[in-house]
């Protein structure tokens, strides 16, 4: 994958600083939102749903429906609706396999969506809810439905000749809904959920478009370290504004508000972050053209894209079997990122309904992890430079199987445990992220940036649905986060294993691109 010649080494430079800002005006919401305050607030305010003036910490068991009606309705539908899901994910798994695979099948992929969708729905309007698994359950069915949509978003972006401004497009819708969560307040648990839905699935959706802009802007010899300082500024800037929520946060009184209030305000924050500083990059990179203006890109290509969306997807699809080594990596990201997401997005939830900790003591924790993180992506980055991006990733899934390990056995209480386990977090955290990111942008063939890092955010930050799931329905057997934290160790382990029957080398020639110095 080559960059345009036209482009000089300042233009690219000022590429790059335009770039780096992206990560810095989400990662507000990301932290403050998804990993601090979402999770702890919307479960009280589902615990107040279901059992109106019950005393903090007490124990509650009575169910959630998002339509009350539902309450009444035999179990047998959302069982049903369940269980044709899960028969109705596999077909258009194994239809998208037959399908790359150019197999005659009895149906098309496209034909599966349907039915799907009316399941689904069905189950998320019908099926129980435990109070306390409001939050996960939120986050698993915006990332199934990302996990949709985004490649819809992906071939879109392909054919787009502007891409900063679908990035910024994306990004306002989603810090439109982000703010918007300042009025969750009372019991209306579901418009909360809704919310965050939507500003979950317009992040995945403007991160497939940002990733991609990546390949366009640096070299094979350039990727890592710019994608790690980008990593880094992200976790820099999170870190500020989770700074002053902290303020806030912990001590509302000072600032005239209640402590609701302050968690609402933060979060109202975090969404006016994220709108603001996306002018940077909308601007910056405005003179960036994407797939779609790319003439250079191979004649089969081409003639997909110019026959629709639907057409380059099944292009596309068809050629997965070329890039065997591409698919393999994805399918290890698909492990070891769920992992990681899950514990970034549970720790929070972990720590105030487990182990007993204030909301204060966690926002100052998150905060320690983000400036840790900061330096943390930096130093993986000059790791990467010398001993490659494949060996350090397989490296921190390693520490992150022993930090879940460690989560497990932190005593109730034990803030300062906690707080060392959280420095360990920060040290691999972005560089895990990071290195990812620029690793996969090796594997990935030209002008078709955009569809594959659509799988790739399918799976990313806001996209990890099997951790979620598993984290939510552990607690929902047991009423305990401690089996649910250390089941995530899978994950890991699964992760790890794929990604050792990666050839990176032999994936980046497979995808027609340069080889970097270091591999």
């Amino acid at each position: 994958m080559t960059m345009a010649s036209t482009e000089t080494t300042d233009d690219l430079k000022r590429f790059h600083r335009s770039w780096y800002w992206y990560d810095w005006a989400n990662s507000a919401f990301v932290t403050t939102v998804g990993t601090v305050l979402f999770g702890p607030y919307i479960s009280s305010i589902a615990r107040e749903a279901a059992c109106p003036g019950a005393a903090e910490g007490a124990s509650c068991t009575t169910p959630l429906y998002v339509i009350p009606a539902a309450e009444g309705l035999p179990s047998i539908i959302w069982q049903i609706a369940g269980v044709l899901v899960v028969v109705l994910i596999a077909a258009l798994i194994g239809s998208l396999i037959g399908y790359a695979r150019d197999r005659e099948l009895p149906w098309r992929p496209s034909s599966v969506l349907p039915a799907l969708a009316v399941a689904a729905l069905i189950l998320v309007l019908t099926a129980p809810i435990a109070p306390g698994a409001v939050a996960p359950y939120t986050t698993t069915f915006a990332t199934l439905l990302s996990a949709v949509l985004l490649f819809f978003v992906g071939a879109a972006a392909d054919r787009s000749e502007r891409p900063a401004r679908m990035l910024g497009l994306f990004a306002w819708i989603g810090a439109a809904a982000a703010s918007l969560l300042f009025f969750l307040q009372g019991d209306n648990w579901r418009f909360g959920a809704a919310m965050m839905v939507i500003a979950t699935v317009a992040l995945g959706s403007s991160l497939v478009v940002y990733d991609a802009i990546l390949c366009r802007i640096a070299s094979p010899d350039d990727r890592d370290k710019v994608s790690s300082r980008g990593w880094a500024l992200g976790y820099l800037g999170g870190g500020l504004l989770l700074a002053v929520n902290l303020a806030v946060v912990s001590s509302p009184e000072s600032f005239g508000l209640t402590t609701g209030s302050a968690v609402r305000v933060s979060m109202l924050s975090a969404g006016l972050w994220w709108a603001i500083f996306t002018i940077i990059p909308v601007m910056g990179l405005r003179a960036v053209r994407g797939a779609g203006a790319d003439k250079s890109a191979p004649q089969d290509v081409r003639e997909a894209r110019d026959e629709g969306t639907l057409a380059q997807l099944g292009h596309t699809f068809r050629e997965l079997k070329a890039f065997p080594h591409t698919m393999r990596f994805l399918a290890a990201y698909l492990f070891f990122n769920d992992g990681i997401q899950t514990v970034i997005s549970s720790s929070s939830l972990y720590g105030s309904e487990q182990l007993g900790f204030k909301q204060s003591q966690l926002i100052t924790l998150i905060l320690m992890v983000q400036f840790v993180a900061f330096f943390g992506a930096l130093i993986f980055g000059w790791f990467a430079a010398r001993v490659g991006a494949y060996k350090t990733i397989l490296w921190s899934l390693l520490a992150w199987a022993l930090i879940v390990i460690a989560a497990f056995f932190v005593p109730n209480k034990a803030f300062l445990v906690f707080a060392a386990l959280g420095v360990l977090i920060g040290i691999v955290l972005g560089g895990s992220q990071a290195l990812s990111r620029s690793l996969f942008s090796q594997l990935v063939p030209q002008a078709r940036e955009a569809e594959f890092f659509a799988f790739y955010q399918a799976m990313e930050r806001g996209t990890s649905w099997f951790g979620t799931l598993l984290f939510g329905l552990v607690y929902q057997i047991t009423g305990s986060y401690r089996p649910a934290i250390v089941a995530l160790i899978v994950f890991f382990a699964l992760g790890f294993v794929i990604l050792k029957k990666v050839d990176v080398r032999q994936g980046i020639l497979d995808a027609g691109n340069e080889l970097p110095t270091v591999v």
